[in-house]
């Protein structure tokens, strides 16, 4: 439609709506707008697990043979358990709520009187929004005006080669044809432009197209590793119970009586904290670095970040200190530094000058190489009619890392002048002549070799080269791919970025752990060798260029990765494909950016990170994490604590299951030993309520220990929930069994049978709270869950009325001292055997 059309059918104007319309038209709440859940949904989402059939099927059985008070009990666990995650959840949500808002994306919109910013969820139809380089697009908008504009649809539509967008109306069927059209996901990639929304949320493209694949990603990771224990679990419980039941059977007990003890064995082999342990220690980890300026979008990127194998990174701001200078200029045969400057290399930084942005006026110039080039000239007093008489700005193709170059044209005097700056390969591929001594002169080969010597040379230096040309220009007043040709080369600029003093420590430290480290560039080969030579970061690896990679296949290019330490002269294509290619060959990958260009590696990679307070909007909004600061030891804090979650994950499992098993033995062994179980249906559910819910939380929720950055690095999948979990499910399972045992055994010898079964009930309950303190004994809140749980045992043992409901028996100081001195010993016989690494 025409503009005029689209502004009548949508009821706004140029100057877009009022507030208060646009208020209006944001009532009622739209649909996909979805309220804070309440802590009664989240306990109910909690319960969706497959282990609350099993626990409600055993509730239904003791109900059924009449113990009414048994299947309340299994009942309450179930709902504790529940609440706990619920709270978590509920808690966590909140917490992410604020980092979003901290983290949303923000627009520019206009009003009647004047551009504001705001929040790209509250976009409605009608709203007129500004959209500059860098930005990502919030919304389905039509465009009505249009200045250089070039996006970026790559993600909607696959077409990794830019688009022009322009005003005029358009007919095409096609997405990528409607050149009149912006669509919510997409970047602006060079120009500028306004646009009118016409559709957002569900009703966009991008939002119809995730309507249609609405699936749930596929599991992984520690996911993955709980289904597996579940399904381990779920036939082990049924089984304990089913032996119970067997045994008491063969000595000829009734159904009804054999089925009770049975239910609530198989009830107490049920670790209930299972299946949301991972999910707390995750949303636990995502809060603890929200205080260390990196906020994680969503807590299972954790997981991810824990898994990760390769780290790919651009150099600028992460390796270096991400300030660029004007460190040399060149004529392409002899180097002066900036306050040498001879008449000639005044007047090439004057063209460099020109051949880049509009500046001033407080106006943001969002590249660093531009600001570079701008601070070198105002130091030096170069304006940007430097060598000439005046000079005025008539049009300009803005840079982007697949064009190469920054060209503008202007006017000087009575003609016009083509202004160019890029990188050198590209720029002298449209030069055919070079301005040597005052004159004009035949690029030919042999020249062409020593202009490449001199980039060589500086890019050895450290130096980032950009080269820089001109040529008089005809009368037309535009300017497009076709007019780059025919250059005269005047020289180039080399500019530095120094590395930052921690950054070789951190690279050594990510190798140590096993992390690949990737540097993926668009800068000079040289140079990006020279920066990963300093950081000792190829380790015998090659430097592949993206011409290189165009050269090979997608097969062939994954035999070849894992051989290169350095991707130089890359586009953002180029480190797609890379990303791409690594997933395909089974690597979890991270990818850091923080521009436009980096944007569709960071949508492909198994974790995104924006970097910098000052990544563009397109680069925030596509990332799982926003890191606030620039510093690799803050990527560094992500990947320990996403480590460190394994570790958590494999401590709260080993409560959880360890005990469990060892509780499974004590019974069994009682039972088949003294031809009754020690500990009866409700001790049982006692057992798990103390043992399983508020320190294995705790456990999961607290912050890694106080070992080296190194050791936490070397958590991972493999290391903690492989052989290391099983040995410590052994390992705490015979320590509670055998604790339970020696309390019960010396209580036996000098007492009823009945004071003895609760002796063996402290002793167990003991020996479990004892190795989860030992475990976390440095955490406040593990020592509290601990603590309340041993004085929670201590109230129901010795209160009358309560002990009898849970057929224990009030003991004295030595029934207590039994219990918590084999609970000490075995423990202490555990840290012991676990120290010396004891097989």
């Amino acid at each position: 439609m025409a503009i005029p059309d689209v502004l009548a059918r949508l009821d706004t104007s140029r100057k877009g709506l009022t507030e208060e319309e646009a208020a209006r038209r944001r009532t009622p709440p739209a649909a996909t707008e979805e309220a804070p859940e309440s802590l009664a949904g989240a306990a109910v989402r909690e319960l969706a697990n497959p282990l609350t059939p099993v626990l409600a099927a055993g509730a239904g059985v003791s109900a059924a043979v009449g113990s009414v008070l048994d299947a309340g009990l299994i009942g309450g666990v179930m709902l504790i358990d529940a609440l706990l995650g619920g709270a978590q959840r509920t808690g966590a949500d909140r917490a992410l709520n604020r980092l979003s808002e901290i983290t949303a994306v923000t627009v520019r919109v206009r009003r009647p009187g004047g551009t504001v910013d705001c929040d790209a969820g509250v976009l409605v139809p009608g709203d007129v929004i500004e959209l500059r380089a860098g930005d990502a697009v919030p919304a389905d908008a039509r465009l009505i005006k249009a200045s250089g504009l070039e996006l970026d649809e790559s993600t909607l539509t696959g077409e990794s080669q830019l688009v022009t967008k322009t005003i005029s109306p358009t007919a095409a069927p096609a997405v990528a044809e409607r050149s009149s059209m912006v669509y919510l996901g997409t970047t602006v990639a060079a120009g500028s432009g306004r646009a009118v929304v016409v559709a957002t949320g569900e009703r966009t493209e991008a939002g119809r197209t995730a309507a249609l694949a609405a699936l749930e990603p596929p599991p992984s990771g520690v996911e993955l590793r709980l289904r597996e224990l579940s399904r381990r679990i779920l036939p082990a419980a049924v089984g304990s119970g089913v032996v119970l039941m067997g045994i008491d059977l063969l000595r000829g007990s009734p159904l009804a009586t054999a089925l009770g003890p049975a239910v609530s064995m198989m009830v107490a082999a049920v670790p209930e904290g299972l299946p949301f342990v991972a999910t707390i220690a995750e949303l636990a980890s995502a809060k603890r670095l929200s205080q260390r300026n990196t906020l994680v979008r969503n807590p299972s990127t954790i997981e991810a970040l824990g898994r990760v194998g390769v780290l790919c990174f651009d150099k600028t701001g992460t390796l270096t200190e991400g300030h660029i200078s004007l460190g040399r200029v060149s004529d392409g045969w002899h180097q002066r530094s900036p306050d040498e400057l001879t008449g000639e290399m005044r007047a090439l930084v004057g063209a460099a000058l020109r051949a880049g942005p509009k500046f001033g006026d407080d106006r943001r110039i969002a590249h660093p190489t531009d600001r570079a080039v701008i601070e070198g000239a105002n130091a030096l007093g170069i304006t940007l009619d430097e060598g000439l008489k005046s000079w005025k700005r008539v049009d300009e193709l803005h840079f982007e890392p697949a064009r190469g170059y920054h060209a503008v044209l202007g006017t000087s005097g009575p003609g016009h002048l083509l202004s160019v700056k890029g990188a050198p390969e590209v720029v002298l591929g449209r030069c055919s002549t070079v301005l040597r001594d005052g004159h004009h002169v035949p690029l030919d080969d042999r020249i062409r070799l020593e202009l490449g010597q001199e980039v060589e040379r500086l890019a050895r230096q450290g130096y980032r080269v950009l080269a820089v040309a001109e040529r008089s220009a005809s009368s037309r007043a535009d300017l497009d791919e076709s007019r780059i040709e025919r250059l005269c080369f005047l020289g180039y600029l080399g500019l530095a970025d120094p590395i930052r003093p921690t950054a070789k420590a951190s690279v050594r430290q990510l190798i140590g752990a096993g992390v690949r480290v990737i540097m993926i560039t668009g800068d000079h080969p040289s140079t990006a060798e020279a920066i990963a030579a300093e950081l000792d970061a190829i380790n015998g690896r090659r430097i592949m260029t993206g011409p290189e990679i165009d050269a090979l296949d997608d097969e062939r290019l994954g035999e070849v990765l894992s051989d290169v330490a350095v991707f130089a002269r890359t586009t953002p294509e180029h480190k797609a494909r890379i990303v791409t290619v690594l997933r395909d060959t089974g690597k979890v990958v991270a990818v850091t950016g923080d521009g436009a260009n980096d944007v569709p590696a960071i949508r492909l990679a198994d974790v995104g990170v924006a970097l910098g307070s000052t990544a563009t909007p397109a680069a925030r909004s596509a990332a799982d994490i926003v890191v606030l600061d620039n510093r690799i030891e803050t990527i560094i804090d992500a990947i320990v604590e996403g480590r460190a979650m394994w570790g958590s994950v494999r401590d709260a499992l080993g409560i959880l299951l360890g005990g469990n098993v060892g509780e499974i033995a004590f019974t069994l062994g009682s039972s088949l030993l003294t031809r009754r179980s020690a500990l009866n249906a409700r001790q049982l559910l006692l057992v798990n309520l103390l043992t399983d819910m508020l320190p294995a939380l705790a456990v999961a929720v607290r912050p890694p220990s106080a070992a080296s950055p190194e050791k936490l690095l070397a958590e991972g999948p493999e290391a903690s929930l492989g052989t290391a979990l099983t040995r410590e499910i052994y390992l705490r399972a015979v320590t509670t069994a055998a604790a339970a045992a020696a309390a019960w055994l010396l209580a036996r010898m000098g007492g009823t049978r009945g004071r003895a079964d609760t002796v063996g009930l402290i002793g167990l309950v003991a020996a479990q709270l004892l190795q989860t303190l030992a475990l976390g004994r440095r955490d406040r809140l593990v020592v509290a869950a601990s603590v309340s749980s041993l004085a929670a045992l201590f109230v129901v043992v010795s209160v009358p009325g309560l002990s009898q409901v849970f057929g224990c028996r009030p003991v004295g100081p030595i029934g207590w001292g039994i219990g918590l001195t084999s609970a000490a010993a075995a423990t202490l016989a555990a840290v012991a055997v676990e120290s010396l690494g004891i097989r």
